[in-house]
C-alpha cells in the first residue's frame, strides 16, 4: 500500500512542476494568466462585498438569537460568519475555475497539448465535433457547480456548531472543495485520453486520493488568494497534466482515424514503437 504522506508530497510535486514546465515558455504563461487576471478582478470585488457585510449577514441569517446572552450570540454568529466564508471561499474558487476556464478554454487547451509534446508521446486530440465538445464541457460545469451548492450548504450547516464549526468547516472546504476543483482541473488531459465523463475521471482520482488530494489542496488555497490565482492558474492546468499522467499511465484504446492510441486496451495490447513510458507493455 502507498504511503499516503509520499503520495500527497507527490501531488505538490505535481504541482511545482507545472510552474517549472511553464516558466519555460513565459509568453505562453502569460497569455494564460490573462484569463485568471480578468476573473480574479470580479472576484475580488465580490469578496470585499461580502467581507464587508459579513456581520450583517451574520444577524440576518441568526435573528433567533437578538436576545440571547452576549456569550453566546457571539459564539453563535462568529460560527456562521466562519461558515459563510468558508463556504464561499469553496463556491468562488470552482467558479473561478469555471469561469476562467470558460473565457482561457482555447489558451488552457494548449497549454495542455504542449506539456504532453514536452513529455512526449502525447495521445492526441479527442475526435468529436466543436458543438457536441461544448456542450459537453458546459453540462459538466454546470454538475460541479451544483454539486459545489451543496458541499456549500452543507459546509454553513457545520459551522452552526460553534467551536467545532469554526475548525471542521474551514478544513471540510478545502478537501471538498479542492477535490470538486481537480475533477475540472483534469478535464482537458483526461478528455485527451477519450475518458470524457466525470465518472471516469472520478474513478481514476479514486485510485490515488492522497496524491489527487496533495495537488488539489494546496490549489485551492493558492486560487483563494487574489492575483495569486492568476499566477498559479496556469501551472496548475501544466501540474494537471502531470497529475493525469501518474493517474492514466497508458492511454486507453479507442478508434481513431489516425490510427488506435496506445494502450492496454489496444489489440493484443501492444503498444506501437515500444513501451509507453511510465507503463508497461503487455505479453
Amino acid at each position: 500500500m502507498a504511503n499516503p504522506v509520499r503520495e500527497f508530497l507527490g501531488g505538490v510535486g505535481a504541482l511545482l512542476r507545472g510552474f517549472t514546465l511553464l516558466l519555460r515558455k513565459p509568453r505562453l504563461f502569460l497569455l494564460g494568466a490573462l484569463p485568471a487576471l480578468i476573473t480574479s478582478l470580479v472576484f475580488l470585488a465580490l469578496f470585499v462585498l461580502l467581507v464587508v457585510n459579513l456581520t450583517d449577514l451574520a444577524d440576518w441569517a441568526t435573528p433567533f438569537a437578538d436576545g440571547w446572552d452576549p456569550l453566546w450570540q457571539g459564539l453563535l454568529r462568529g460560527a456562521v460568519s466562519v461558515a459563510v466564508l468558508a463556504g464561499s471561499l469553496l463556491l468562488m474558487v470552482v467558479l473561478f475555475t469555471t469561469v476562467t476556464l470558460t473565457l482561457g478554454g482555447p489558451i488552457y487547451d494548449k497549454v495542455t497539448e504542449l506539456v504532453e509534446k514536452e513529455l512526449g508521446n502525447d495521445p492526441g486530440e479527442l475526435d468529436e465535433p466543436l458543438m457536441a465538445s461544448m456542450w459537453r464541457a458546459v453540462r459538466q460545469s454546470l454538475a460541479i457547480v451544483a454539486v459545489s451548492l451543496l458541499v456549500t450548504v452543507f459546509v454553513f450547516a457545520i459551522g452552526f456548531i460553534p467551536l467545532v464549526g469554526q475548525v471542521v468547516g474551514p478544513v471540510l472546504a478545502a478537501v471538498l472543495g479542492g477535490w470538486l476543483l481537480a475533477v475540472e482541473l483534469l478535464a482537458s488531459a483526461f478528455d485527451r485520453r477519450g475518458l470524457t465523463t466525470i465518472r471516469e475521471r472520478r474513478r481514476h482520482m479514486g485510485t490515488r486520493r492522497a496524491r489527487v488530494l496533495g495537488y488539489a489542496v494546496p490549489t485551492y488555497f493558492l486560487l483563494a488568494i487574489p492575483f495569486l490565482a492568476v499566477v498559479v492558474f496556469p501551472a496548475a492546468t501544466a501540474g494537471a497534466v502531470l497529475l493525469t499522467r501518474e493517474l492514466v499511465p497508458t492511454p486507453p484504446y479507442r478508434p481513431d482515424p489516425k490510427g488506435p492510441l496506445p494502450g492496454p486496451g489496444a489489440p493484443d495490447g501492444q503498444l506501437p514503437g515500444g513501451p509507453f513510458p511510465g507503463g508497461h507493455g503487455q505479453g
